[in-house]
């Protein structure tokens, strides 16, 4: 990397916060350490902020990182996030990809840790002059979830925002089951029975888009959720 990285870490933890931000100015990262939510959203936002990556535990007092991450998007649709987490909860998982995560570490967890996974997560997001946008493949059909585009056979499709959360998790998910609570939770923030319903006519949509790739399969299970299967 070229340029010295930012870092905003945001751990109420008094703590771990001074050892994480410690860890990371030794490792060559500026690093600029906030004690809650919305002291990090402050600092985000100051004018002479410009911040490359953002660490965020989700259990913080006055503003959690969830509404942290949810604002930030708001404003950076780019900018990495990776969250820390004293739990290993599907459910705060989900919610956290939704939102736009790109990463979780659960506590408790090694140094060199956390190391390999901002330098994944930085490789994985670095551009080389233009303005790349992320491309997947879901069997052998390209899908750009930023851009809401799946490139089919017949042409390329535009996706909802619904449609695109439930594929992103799907895919982030791939080969293991999505619980169905959980996703209602995460992308209509409720999982009563008409959400339920809505989400079920989501799913025979985006059965019908991958269709023409026969190798992949979206399979109900029953009284669990679904699984995104591709062979």
């Amino acid at each position: 990397m070229n340029k010295k990285i930012n870092i905003l870490l945001a751990e109420d933890d008094e703590n771990l916060g001074h050892l994480l931000h410690t860890y990371l100015k030794n490792k060559g990262f500026d690093a600029d350490l906030a004690r809650n939510g919305k002291r990090a959203f402050e600092k985000f936002t100051a004018t002479s902020a410009k911040y490359d990556f953002c660490i965020f535990d989700i259990m913080m007092p006055e503003m959690d990182g969830f509404t942290l991450a949810k604002e930030i998007r708001e404003i950076d649709k780019k900018v990495p996030i990776l969250f820390l987490t004293a739990k290993s909860m599907k459910e705060d998982k989900l919610e956290g990809f939704a939102i736009g995560a790109d990463d979780y570490l659960t506590k408790p967890f090694s140094m060199d840790e956390l190391l390999a996974r901002i330098t994944a997560i930085l490789r994985r997001t670095e551009t080389t002059g233009a303005d790349l946008k992320e491309q997947l493949k879901v069997g052998i059909i390209k899908y750009e979830p930023e851009l809401r585009l799946l490139h089919l056979e017949n042409g390329i499709k535009k996706l909802t925002t619904k449609e695109n959360q439930l594929l992103q998790l799907l895919v982030k998910n791939e080969n293991e089951i999505l619980d169905r609570q959980a996703t209602l939770r995460a992308i209509w923030g409720d999982d009563n029975y008409f959400n339920g319903r809505s989400m079920d006519v989501y799913i025979a949509k985006l059965r019908k888009l991958l269709k023409e790739d026969p190798t992949i399969e979206i399979m109900n299970i029953h009284g669990k959720g679904f699984k995104l299967i591709v062979k």
